[in-house]
């Protein structure tokens, strides 16, 4: 899984403080269960073991497997919840009105529950755009935009696997807790060790609003597409990120799913400069 933290070179840090408001819940509640990913999993170089899943039918993302039964945390949007699921029971908590402290608190609660031995410490080895502080409130400001998040992560996630499947590329497709971007990396060259890295990636400094990514890689090293041809949706470079973007409003799966392949085309059939 080394090459899924690739798939976010050339991305900037989320600058969180200049989104919306149901922006900056969503990405800290997905630092708890980032938190728990880092306190109770062996380490992975690539730091795989703090990204997040996200199910389109239980409307959620989710911590990988915490535990030997099964034990995942995860933050429902529908619902505006954070549950702690096993193989035989789930435990929620409404988080309209709850502060920090009692999230950490219900977490550390639910952990000793499952007979998790490690502690649960929110901490983290990267640095966070937004401090927290114990008396935060977590609400429900804006329902309408807090739909529109929902959508944007089905709409990725359903464009991710769609291309996957029709390339028959073998990837993850996983939330990075730093970036907040959903992402996936495939190789699909394995005798040049050539790769592509795409995903969805919410407002930074390459774009103001969410939007479609993709890059290739070529012995893990991004390569330069500043000479291929023009796309008929969505652009070539921005600043200093070299790949394709595609703005992610009002583009539906079809949109989406054409812009990452005809990008992935040129990858695929120009020559390769680093």
């Amino acid at each position: 899984m080394s090459g899924l933290q690739d798939a976010r070179q050339g991305l900037t840090a989320l600058s969180i403080k200049d989104n919306p408001v149901m922006e900056k819940m969503m990405y800290l509640l997905s630092q708890y269960l980032s938190a728990a990913g880092i306190s109770f999993l062996e380490k992975e170089p690539d730091d795989s073991h703090t990204n997040l899943g996200f199910s389109i039918e239980k409307s959620s993302m989710y911590s990988r497997p915490l535990s030997g039964k099964g034990d995942t945390l995860s933050v429902n949007y529908r619902k505006f919840v954070l549950e702690w699921n096993s193989n035989s029971s789930s435990d929620s908590l409404r988080l309209d009105g709850t502060t920090h402290a009692e999230v950490l608190r219900w977490i550390v609660k639910m952990s000793l529950k499952a007979e998790i031995n490690q502690p649960y410490e929110y901490s983290f080895h990267y640095e966070s755009p937004y401090a927290i502080k114990d008396n935060f409130i977590f609400q429900i400001l804006d329902t309408k935009r807090l739909e529109e998040l929902l959508a944007l992560r089905v709409l990725s996630q359903t464009v991710l696997e769609s291309f996957l499947e029709k390339y028959r590329l073998n990837s993850e497709i996983r939330i990075w807790p730093h970036h907040f971007d959903t992402g996936a990396y495939a190789i699909y060259d394995n005798m040049s060790n050539k790769a592509v890295g795409l995903g969805l990636a919410v407002p930074d400094t390459v774009c103001n609003e969410h939007y479609f990514y993709i890059s290739g890689y070529h012995d893990q090293n991004i390569i330069d597409t500043s000479d291929y041809n023009p796309l008929s949706i969505g652009t070539w470079g921005a600043g200093e990120f070299k790949g394709a973007i595609l703005p992610a409003k009002e583009v539906n799966k079809s949109a989406g799913l054409s812009f990452f392949s005809e990008a992935f085309s040129q990858y695929e059939n120009n020559p390769h400069q680093l």
